[in-house]
């Protein structure tokens, strides 16, 4: 018989950037054992238990493939701006250890807690949700990396104002959507509370980096800067260069007419 101590799966997805929690508490309040926890979501079964995040991320704890989709089609009803792309992180779990502790992706578990089990998803779950950020900063740049090559190469961006004004545009909604969201990556404020619990907190946050990973995702924002930076400066000096031919060809147009003039 299985026990306590049997090896069991945990994973962690983002699957969408915002999901309706009220929305899902009330759809769910019927048919399942649910607790509200400072705007998110447990969901608990028979050891098994659903940590459901405002910001789109979900973790589960021994939730067989079968649930884990049932409830994404649930929560994808309940969700804004669906990831194209679902990031996703895959564990192993052991409960009733003498410490909590994570080695090489396993986690060893001192109760069987809930509020444990929602805390150690705190972590996981900044993680999802920074690996996220991480995947559309690295595709941004990836796909705008042209730009400066061509404008150390050419000494210009070939590109109309429309393409720019577009390219611009999209730097602007990855940066925002991120800088937006950058306080989910802060110590959760259900700790401040529950300042017991943060121990456990700490062991998944430090384990997956999400301290060093945030300070880099800031280094990524600020060359989307820059990339924004010099495509605003390119589209005013194009701006620029019309206004001066206009202004060019109005003098010529009226030196012409005043020589027409003279002549007749």
């Amino acid at each position: 018989m299985p026990t306590n101590k049997s090896i069991k799966q945990c994973v962690a997805y983002c699957l969408a950037q915002r999901f309706d929690i009220s929305a899902l508490a009330k759809q769910l309040s019927d048919s399942a054992l649910i607790r509200l926890i400072k705007g998110a979501l447990l969901i608990e079964d028979n050891q098994s238990w659903s940590v459901v995040f405002a910001y789109g991320a979900v973790v589960h704890w021994n939730v067989s493939s079968e649930q884990q989709i049932k409830l994404h089609h649930l929560l994808l009803d309940h969700a804004e701006n669906i990831l194209a792309s679902t990031e996703e992180d895959h564990f192993t779990f052991i409960l009733d250890c003498p410490i909590t502790r994570i080695i090489e992706d396993h986690l060893e578990i001192e109760s069987s807690d809930p509020i444990v089990i929602f805390s150690l998803s705190q972590g996981m779950a900044q993680s999802i949700k920074l690996a996220s950020f991480e995947t559309n900063a690295i595709t941004t740049i990836n796909n705008t990396s042209y730009i400066p090559k061509s404008l150390a190469k050419t000494g210009k961006i070939n590109l109309s104002r429309h393409q720019i004004a577009k390219i611009r545009g999209q730097l602007f909604l990855t940066k925002s959507d991120i800088i937006l969201n950058y306080d989910l990556l802060d110590t959760p404020d259900f700790f401040w509370e529950y300042p017991e619990y943060e121990v456990f907190y700490g062991v998944t946050a430090k384990y997956l980096e999400v301290s060093p990973r945030t300070d880099v995702l800031s280094k990524k924002l600020e060359t989307i800067r820059e990339l924004f930076e010099m495509l605003a400066d390119e589209q005013k000096h194009r701006h620029s260069s019309i206004l001066e031919w206009i202004i060019i060809w109005l003098i010529a147009f009226e030196i012409g007419m005043a020589i027409v003039d003279k002549v007749l």
